[in-house]
């Protein structure tokens, strides 16, 4: 048996690129929101080839650079502003003692270095986005140009996505317009400068990346993906959601979104690390035929995720409303 988590979410508090661009940027939290919902757009309605849901923590970093961030600072800011959800911590260190635990997370690198700085946790056991904010020069002429391009994107109108789109073609045609200029912002414009090696050489562990890390975790243990638990709670855990499921491995849902409920099979509401430890030492064995659904306890409610779509619109509403009070407003309505 191995245990995979998502990190933001089932074990912090944080977003923290979402953190780092609202300290960072000018209006950064707004600016991240836009870009994280062209994100969504991207990964799960377009379905733009080559492009993953997660790739938002490449997307920023060309504007990162623009106001002056750094390898150090973005460390620094990490270890600062690290936030778990009650209990974590000592839960995290004690299952990973007694288990083989591993974090698969979208989050840059330091922020990771960061948590297991905290907790004990191996570094080993971690599949995250490696960046590297030095490693690229910012001419003055591509300031300048960035400048009016963060100008513009900050003018465009905010939106928000309507659940029920599937396609582009469901969308109003004013918002296809916006999507569509940020598009070419992105992949023409600022992919053919030379800061644009962020969008080219970065590549976010996020979408088929994590399912891809369950995949070599699952080869390097010599354990079928039928012996794997993966918790997660956003748009980047779906492929990893699907994968594991397929594979008839335990999937659960923690404060999730609606795209994390769409792909799981369990899910679970608690502000508390508790449940990890319960998880493992009073369910796991009898999860899939003997388990009586909900169990509510204390420190959070654990259930199976309804297939029909009325009862399961009514666990989508209340998570979400569970995660935006757990995690805050701004954080808890990302993508």
């Amino acid at each position: 048996m191995f245990l995979a988590f998502d990190c933001e979410g089932p074990l912090t508090l944080n977003d923290n690129a979402f953190e780092y661009c609202k300290y960072k940027i000018p209006n950064g939290d707004k600016f991240f929101t836009k870009i994280s919902r062209f994100d969504d757009y991207l990964a799960d309605i377009k379905r733009r080839p080559n492009y993953k849901a997660g790739d938002t923590l490449k997307l920023i970093l060309p504007f990162l650079k623009l106001f002056g961030a750094n390898n150090q600072e973005l460390k620094e800011f990490s270890k600062k502003t690290l936030l778990f959800l009650k209990d974590v911590p000592d839960v995290l260190s004690e299952l990973a003692k007694k288990y083989k635990v591993f974090i698969i997370s979208t989050s840059y690198k330091p922020y990771l270095e960061a948590l297991c700085e905290v907790t004990g946790f191996p570094m080993e056991n971690v599949f995250c986005t490696e960046v590297d904010l030095d490693g690229v020069e910012l001419s003055e002429k591509e300031k300048q140009k960035l400048e009016e391009l963060f100008k513009e994107i900050m003018e465009l109108p905010e939106f928000e996505l309507p659940s029920t789109a599937k396609t582009p073609e469901d969308l109003d045609a004013s918002l296809l317009e916006v999507l569509n200029r940020l598009e070419e912002i992105f992949f023409e414009v600022v992919w053919n400068m030379e800061i644009g090696r962020f969008l080219k050489e970065v590549n976010p562990v996020g979408g088929k990346e994590k399912a891809r890390s369950c995949k070599l975790i699952s080869e390097k243990l010599g354990e079928p993906l039928s012996e794997a638990t993966y918790i997660g709670d956003s748009i980047t855990d779906t492929d990893a959601f699907k994968l594991v499921k397929e594979g008839g491995g335990i999937t659960i849902s923690f404060n999730g979104n609606r795209y994390a409920l769409r792909e799981a099979e369990y899910y679970c509401l608690s502000n508390s690390g508790k449940f990890y430890a319960d998880l493992v030492e009073k369910y796991l064995e009898k999860l899939k035929d003997a388990l009586t659904f909900p169990v509510i306890t204390e420190t959070y409610e654990f259930g199976k995720i309804p297939v029909e779509e009325e009862e399961f619109k009514k666990v989508v509403e209340k998570s979400e409303a569970y995660r935006k009070r757990v995690r805050g407003e701004a954080i808890g309505a990302l993508g």
